[in-house]
């Protein structure tokens, strides 16, 4: 069995017994002598199934049925009961149990309901998934590189936190995508998922009305540096009052948010409740070794909707590896779609992607080889950058330090992945000593559980 079963008892035995059986069957486990406390955890989004007595000492299994109903459509409860009478029965049935069992009950046999209930609501959520399809506004998760590769790991460790969480990165880089992919991977998956809007933040009534909506799941701010002043105020009152159904705050911004809130774009108030968690998303151009995979992604979905195989000829491939993408995989995604449905052969030649890419707006130049680019200059290029980004003002103080934890944590963590994770072996690649390793390795929260050596 597969899935995490939520066990309200007020029988310490039976919540032992029901525990290692379940555990020992392969499923998590959350047993509890509360209702409050099993209706807290359906709120919170936890559990694919629920097993409960009907006389707790804070109330009656059978009258959560509703609500829990109500709350989270499609979960199924098995009931329990030493009153096994015709009355608990009928009752559990009219209030849609999934299943009764009166006390006491064949281990084996609730085992085996418990399995069936499992399935059904896993194949529920495939038949759903199904039908959903993908969605044309989302970006795919795609990439081997260490960037992504890291930014896999971060987005696991903070999926089933409590923590607020903050995503950067540019336009097109799938920002929307990394919230929706830690709500829907995480326990809340199965509340809602809403985006706020500046224009619903506006009315005196809106955050009532999203909070309604949101009941407990996730709520995701949108570009957070670009409303205004009054709006972000409302939002720190929203974080702070929560209602009964406490949401997941998440916030997306195209701006660094630190520098956001030192040039006056962000509330500093507002800033430290959304950066519980820090994800940054990288850009096309810093993980070109996937610009090809995605490439063959979005052909294949291609084919997939209508039915044309369409592939890129090796001078095609070479010039997009080699295009620097300003509009990111947004960008590369709609190229490629374009290239699909007006190229003449099934194979896409090097002149059809250069009128593409040369009709796309805002597009940059080709950019050089970039592979034989010196470590250096690319340093350079992208510190240029970072202080064009401030015009005729001066980056904010700090700068030495903030730019070394930047390139040190990552260096860190390839170093890690390279040695399979033996620091000993690490440190001494890195040429540092061990203690100091260990130190950097706990001051930046570098996670060094299994790691697969680089090949």
């Amino acid at each position: 069995m597969d899935g995490t079963v939520l066990v309200a008892d007020d029988d310490r035995t039976i919540r032992t017994v029901l525990t290692q059986a379940l555990t020992r069957a392969g499923c998590k486990v959350h047993a509890t002598s509360s209702l409050t406390t099993l209706m807290r955890w359906v709120g919170e989004g936890k559990g694919d199934v629920v097993i409960s007595d009907v006389v707790m000492p804070d109330g009656n299994g059978l009258e959560m049925l509703p609500k829990i109903a109500q709350d989270r459509p499609g979960l199924p409860v098995i009931v329990i009961s030493a009153q096994n009478t015709i009355m608990t029965a009928i009752q559990a049935a009219e209030a849609d149990a999934y299943d009764y069992l009166p006390k006491p009950f064949d281990l084996p046999d609730l085992m085996k309901r418990t399995a069936r209930a499992l399935d059904q609501k896993q194949r529920v959520q495939a038949e759903v998934a199904e039908t959903t399809g993908d969605r044309p506004e989302e970006l795919p998760l795609v990439g081997r590189t260490p960037v992504m590769q890291a930014l896999y790991r971060l987005v696991a460790r903070v999926m089933n936190t409590d923590l607020s969480v903050m995503i950067s990165g540019e336009s097109g880089t799938g920002k929307s995508l990394i919230s929706r992919a830690i709500h829907d991977f995480s326990d809340r998956r199965t509340l809602p998922f809403v985006t706020a809007t500046a224009a619903e933040l506006r009315d005196l009534e809106g955050p009532a009305r999203v909070m309604a909506r949101v009941r407990g799941g996730t709520l995701l701010i949108d570009e957070i540096a670009d409303i205004e002043d009054e709006l972000q105020a409302r939002i720190v009152r929203m974080m702070d009052t929560p209602g009964d159904h406490v949401p997941r705050f998440m916030a997306t911004s195209q701006s660094d948010m630190t520098e956001a809130m030192e040039n006056g774009r962000v509330r500093q108030d507002l800033y430290y409740r959304l950066c519980g968690a820090t994800v940054h998303v990288p850009a096309l151009r810093e993980r070109v070794d996937d610009i090809t995979l995605l490439a063959d992604h979005f052909l294949a979905r291609e084919e997939r909707e209508h039915g044309a195989k369409r592939w890129l000829s090796p001078d095609a491939v070479e010039l997009v590896r080699r295009y620097s993408w300003p509009g990111n995989v947004r960008q590369l995604e709609n190229a490629i779609r374009r290239l699909s449905l007006t190229s003449r052969a099934d194979e896409i030649s090097k002149a059809e992607v250069e009128m593409v890419l040369g009709s796309q707006p805002e597009a940059e130049p080709i950019l050089g080889d970039g592979e034989r680019e010196k470590l250096s200059a690319s340093v350079e290029r992208h510190l240029r950058r970072y202080f064009d980004l401030h015009g005729n003002l001066l980056p904010p103080p700090g700068l030495y330090q903030r730019i070394l934890r930047e390139v040190e944590a990552p260096l860190i963590e390839l170093a890690l992945d390279a040695t399979g994770g033996n620091q000993a072996k690490c440190a001494d690649l890195l040429g540092i000593n061990r203690n100091t390793l260990r130190k950097k390795i706990t001051d930046l929260d570098i996670q060094v559980t299994r790691r697969r050596k680089l090949m």
